[in-house]
């Protein structure tokens, strides 16, 4: 199976976008709602699965789409082709602050392993699948359950981190230890497997849950300081409750802010 080569640029530092260049004919597939902007002569497709079964009929495809709801994922996706023409361009944007990976699967031997929401957009021919974990602990424990995401093949795909992006490269035997929200992705050769943290103050009162990731080389790991869940719970913590005024900065700020604003419910 041989991916459609794509040329790409990111931009932006902390809400960025990748813009995909595409020469005639050329396809890129992509999550539903990552899509930005797209030049004229662009024809944008929904399709069922990844668009990388090419073969094996109804059932082929199928069995594709239905590794993609294990996941959490949709039965479709978007497939963008270049229908002109001379080159044209499309744009995906990040969903919250962080950054963008391109990851090229040729250099990781055909096949990186992923957060199962972490899946931006990829060349046609790169197949989004499952990868299911082979051990207990990690699928009890691991936050992503028995199942994460792999993308496969020889060309070009995009993954997203929340926050600041740290790329790891991990000697043979070499272990990094992680919080299990922070792990993006890594590449197959790396060993995963859930580590108890230990203790009972650590337990708790640690504040930072019972688990480590453990991570042994040799491998590439892509680590994001910024979780989307860690993001929405400091957002769900701070929005106002219910029949409340939510938080302030102070009682007389607050209120003051309120009058200036010209809402007198106090």
């Amino acid at each position: 199976m041989k991916a459609h080569e794509i040329d790409y640029h990111i931009y932006g530092e902390e809400m960025q976008y990748v813009e995909i260049e595409l020469d005639p004919q050329e396809v890129v597939v992509a999550e539903a709602g990552s899509f930005m902007m797209m030049d004229n002569g662009i024809k944008m497709e929904t399709i069922f699965g990844d668009g990388s079964q090419q073969e094996g009929g109804i059932f082929g495809k199928l069995l594709s789409a239905g590794k993609r709801v294990l996941t959490g994922e949709s039965l479709f996706m978007t497939a963008y082709q270049n229908i002109d023409f001379g080159k044209r361009k499309v744009s995906f944007a990040s969903p919250y602050p962080g950054k963008i990976v391109p990851i090229n699967l040729q250099q990781f031997g055909g096949k990186f392993i992923c957060q199962k929401d972490s899946f931006l957009c990829a060349a046609k021919g790169v197949a989004v699948g499952i990868e299911l974990t082979k051990k207990l602990g990690t699928g009890l424990f691991g936050g992503e359950g028995f199942i994460m995401q792999k993308v496969e093949g020889d060309g070009m795909a995009f993954v997203h981190s929340g926050g600041t992006l740290a790329k790891k490269e991990l000697q043979s035997g070499e272990i990094l230890r992680v919080d299990t929200g922070c792990l993006v992705g890594f590449t197959k050769d790396v060993d995963y497997d859930i580590e108890f943290v230990g203790g009972i103050k650590n337990t708790l009162f640690g504040g930072e849950g019972i688990f480590f990731a453990t991570l042994r080389g040799p491998g590439t790991v892509y680590i994001q300081s910024l979780p989307f869940t860690r993001l929405a719970d400091r957002i769900i913590a701070s929005a106002p409750k219910a029949g409340g005024s939510g938080r302030e900065e102070g009682s007389l700020l607050g209120g003051l802010g309120k009058m200036l604003d010209g809402d007198n419910r106090f």
